[in-house]
């Protein structure tokens, strides 16, 4: 790997496969989606290390996969309603069917109301049920919107043991952004948790965007988090530039780095 600031494309494209969560979250989803979806995970430059479905998909992608290739499903998903019930719901169904991970939505619209007290219950109750599954706690901070709140959701989440704090479901309108990865990564740095990991996930769809966050992540973390037990990219296109730039050929998709929250 270079030693200087930057990154090679080669170099970034294969980090970010190796810190892939390949996603398909759709609606219709259907059995056939996801062994292509498990097909996929396993190209021919490696694997990525992990999928990430709906519960009801857990048991035929664990099945489907080595044991090498993580499979994630996503609770409390996507509104992240400040629902423990649901929320606990889906992860023992997640862990039930076979699952290794839980990435899980904090009820960030009850954290912009004022209810911190509130999600930070909601979230250690997630932690306890969930382990020794790993857990990522979405924030979605294109809804949060300001430094200020990305912080404090950001806090919460490693409070109640998260292993891996993420940007966003996909499903709002602003999705990933270097900004808020640069407040979430800042605070990470700052807990002391040396195990404790960043996902980008999102509107990520080329090895440009995904190179931005290697360096933002390096940057804070240090070199050591360029690996998939610290960072995650959670994306369903990505693996195609990555393919491309791995085989040589010029990137297929543009950068959507945005300087927005």
């Amino acid at each position: 790997m270079s030693t200087t600031q930057d990154l090679t494309p080669q170099e970034s494209a294969r980090l970010a496969l190796q810190c892939l969560d390949l996603t398909s979250l759709n609606d219709a989803d259907t059995e056939a989606d996801i062994e292509a979806l498990c097909r996929r995970a396993q190209s021919a430059h490696g694997p990525v290390a992990a999928v990430c479905v709906w519960p009801r998909f857990v048991a035929l992608a664990r099945r489907l996969l080595p044991a090498e290739i993580q499979v994630a499903a996503v609770a409390n998903f996507p509104d992240g309603a400040l629902d423990l019930p649901r929320a606990l719901a889906d992860v023992a169904a997640i862990a039930q069917a076979g699952g290794n991970e839980v990435d899980v939505v904090l009820p960030y619209k009850a954290l912009m109301a004022g209810q911190g007290s509130e999600v930070a219950e909601f979230l250690a109750e997630v932690r306890h049920a969930s382990r020794p599954l790993t857990l990522k706690v979405i924030i979605e901070s294109g809804e949060l919107a300001t430094p200020e709140l990305i912080a404090e959701a950001t806090r919460l989440a490693l409070m109640a043991g998260a292993d891996f704090v993420k940007t966003s479901t996909g499903k709002s309108r602003v999705s990933a952004t270097p900004a808020a990865a640069a407040v979430m990564l800042q605070e990470i740095a700052a807990s002391g948790l040396s195990a404790a990991g960043f996902k980008a996930s999102g509107g990520i769809r080329s090895v440009a965007d995904a190179h931005g966050y290697l360096l933002q992540t390096r940057a804070k973390l240090g070199e050591g988090a360029l690996n998939a037990r610290r960072l995650r990219f959670g994306a369903s296109g990505l693996l195609n530039d990555i393919e491309a730039v791995l085989a040589g050929q010029a990137s297929a998709a543009p950068s959507r780095a945005s300087s927005a929250y």
